[in-house]
């Protein structure tokens, strides 16, 4: 499930895993998956720079095709995005078994073609600025702490965790890269179980 997260430009916005059946994840309005997520993290763990700059792909969908993540869990509303990802992957019918998966990239053909009828796919910017100890993800400005927060959403799974404590091998990546950095904004970022 999304969670809130305190960012420095918008207040509280929405990040996280929407679906335990797919990889993608959502930033209010911007879709990319994880495991590019994870790819961006370690390179920029493997940076020192004052100002480390680059852009990520990503799907941005407008407000009216996002769709509604409560109505498309208790199988009522099925609009947007959200509405046709789970039309294709339901909610548990046990509350135990929601957990979220770590082949969820396995669905990832799937969902990109699916996500191409919802939006459209721009360079969003991603910086981190040192001196200013605070990190962008486009219009996103988020706090150091606060990014980090993110970081560790993906280390955990989410909400439900990582079914079976398995963590898919782009998260291990990235904790590896972490504990390797020099870079300050990971120093003493400890992703345990």
């Amino acid at each position: 499930m999304p969670l809130e997260f305190e960012s420095l430009s918008h207040g509280r916005i929405v990040f996280g895993f929407f679906n335990i059946e797919t990889d993608l994840l959502l930033l209010n309005r911007y879709f990319f998956f994880a495991g590019d997520f994870c790819q961006h993290i370690s390179r920029a763990a493997g940076k020192t720079d004052q100002t480390y700059e680059t852009a990520w792909e990503v799907c941005r969908i407008e407000q009216g095709n996002i769709g509604n993540l409560m109505g498309a869990i208790h199988g009522i509303e099925h609009s947007g995005l959200i509405g046709e990802v789970y039309q294709l992957f339901p909610f548990p019918k046990r509350r135990e078994d929601f957990k979220q998966n770590s082949k969820g990239d396995q669905t990832r053909p799937t969902i990109e073609a699916l996500i191409q009828q919802y939006g459209k796919r721009i360079r969003l910017p991603f910086v981190i600025d040192r001196k200013a100890n605070h990190i962008a993800i486009g219009e996103y400005i988020f706090s150091a702490t606060s990014f980090r927060e993110l970081i560790e959403y993906v280390w955990s799974g989410g909400l439900p965790r990582w079914k079976d404590r398995i963590r898919p091998g782009y998260v291990q990546a990235m904790k590896e890269a972490i504990e390797k950095s020099g870079h300050p904004l990971f120093s003493g970022l400890l992703l345990n179980e």
